[in-house]
């Protein structure tokens, strides 16, 4: 079955930094486009970035260009956001996620940025 695990979130300074993983079993993760999403309570999830299978081609939500880099590594079946220059704006709940004839999600991991 289709699993996606996320880790790397945590509490840091407005400013700092932070390398989320997402660990993918269950699929053929080299051919799957990868995407993060993030939620805050109270809003809708939006897509923060996502990856073309090879990772030649990525596409960034404008609030998050030049500042986050989405990565994969196909040989560890692993997909990687490093956040940088981090806002108080980015805290919210971090999802992995795919499509395999439907749309499947991590369990999420929290990023805090403090002001």
């Amino acid at each position: 079955q289709v699993q996606l695990v996320e880790s790397g979130g945590g509490l840091v300074q407005s400013g700092g930094s932070l390398r989320l993983s997402c660990a993918a079993s269950g699929f053929t993760f080299r051919s799957s486009v990868m995407s993060w999403y993030r939620q805050v309570p109270g809003k809708e999830r939006e897509l923060v970035a996502s990856i073309s299978p090879g990772g030649v081609n990525t596409n960034y939500a404008d609030s998050v260009k030049g500042r986050f880099t989405i990565s994969r590594d196909n040989a560890k079946n692993t997909m990687f956001l490093q956040m940088n220059s981090l806002k108080p704006e980015d805290t919210a709940v971090y999802y992995c996620s795919t499509i395999i004839l439907r749309r499947y999600w991590g369990q999420g991991t929290q990023v805090t940025v403090s002001a």
